[in-house]
């Protein structure tokens, strides 16, 4: 399964030989994006934000129990205090946010290795850009319920009906906040990309892609395809067979196929094709490319059928006395990708 923050994922795969300029710009950069964009912690006023206030309490516990931390850097702090010639030591708790921040912004003590001191940072951004891409989805979720009830407020025919549409005020802060969103995912990923470390940001997760092309022609179209909630379990599944590629970990490739044949699944069943009696992706595959269907030609079908055959059945059963079944680094390449440009270009034909 998934592991929830950026840091144990990739625990076992160096990332970074040492910490310099370049490093530490990208924690700067990156919290502050969290701290101004996604959750500021105070108002325009000065006071504090309620929303930002129980974010960052949030993502500081959730943080500091998977590191095993009591919190991130300390709670308070100690201040003097002179009054009619007295001074005296009082303490103060400083703002959540504030918590974070002193943290992240420390620099690697001896003892630590620059790798694991950056990825524990960068879990905090993953974690931060997680929950604001969860509020997204809830708004998205509750958009339709929000537009009936503004339509309902405008339907009595007795009153006074002020000019406009409420809906159209829903819709335009619907729209903003998933572009305001969305414009700081693309500074993320710029950042990532300005400091060539082979990272990507998308629904939910930071996980390596090396290849800037990939990444451009396929990665990104894929994953943006994947926010519709319908794709749940291929994005699930296709996490899975990217982090275990990355790690070195077992079977990415059985991840990756589980995928694709979730995705074919759910195309059938949203083209009411699928008809109870398929005992494997084959039959699915031969529902869509029925002569009255043709939503895929023969020959695309035949493809993904020997895919399935060769390919994902060896790692989905057990190989009894029969030796263990392996793909190369390249082969495993291949066949992860195979699978992400064929859920792409099936997802586009909805």
């Amino acid at each position: 399964m998934l592991t929830d923050i950026f840091a144990f994922r990739y625990g076992k795969r160096k990332i970074w030989a040492s910490f310099g300029k370049t490093e530490k710009r990208l924690i700067v950069q990156t919290f502050s994006i969290i701290n101004e964009q996604l959750f500021p912690y105070y108002q325009h006023d000065g006071s504090e934000n309620p929303t930002g206030k129980a974010a960052w309490n949030d993502i500081q516990k959730r943080l500091a129990v998977e590191l095993g931390l009591i919190s991130l850097s300390p709670l308070t702090y100690s201040y003097s205090n002179t009054w009619a010639g007295k001074e005296t030591k009082r303490t103060a708790f400083w703002p959540m946010h504030k918590v974070c921040e002193n943290w992240v912004h420390l620099l690697p003590n001896s003892h630590e290795e620059a790798d694991e001191f950056i990825k524990e940072r960068l879990s905090l951004v993953e974690i931060a850009f997680r929950k604001k891409e969860q509020e997204v989805e809830e708004a998205n979720e509750q958009l339709p319920e929000l537009l009936i009830r503004a339509k309902e407020r405008v339907m009595p025919s007795r009153g006074i009906h002020l000019p406009g549409d409420p809906q159209d005020g829903i819709l335009a802060h619907n729209r903003q906040f998933n572009e305001s969103y969305q414009a700081s995912v693309e500074e993320l990923n710029t950042r990532f990309r300005q400091a060539r470390c082979g990272l990507h940001y998308h629904n939910g997760f930071i996980q390596i892609s090396d290849d800037d092309l990939t990444l451009k022609e396929t990665e990104q179209p894929f994953w943006n395809l994947l926010r519709d909630p319908i794709w749940k379990n291929v994005d699930i599944d296709m996490k899975e067979a990217i982090d275990r590629r990355d790690a070195g970990g077992r079977d990415p490739t059985f991840y990756a196929a589980r995928a694709l044949e979730s995705a074919i699944k759910i195309i059938s069943d949203k083209k009411q094709l699928s008809h109870g009696k398929e005992k494997g992706a084959h039959n699915f595959i031969d529902n869509l490319s029925k002569k009255s269907v043709k939503f895929i030609e023969r020959w695309e079908a035949e493809a993904l059928k020997h895919f399935f055959t060769h390919v994902r059945n060896p790692f989905g059963h057990g190989p009894g006395r029969q030796e263990m079944p392996t793909l190369t680094t390249q082969q495993t390449e291949v066949t992860v990708e195979f699978c992400m440009s064929w859920i792409k270009s099936l997802a586009r034909r909805l």
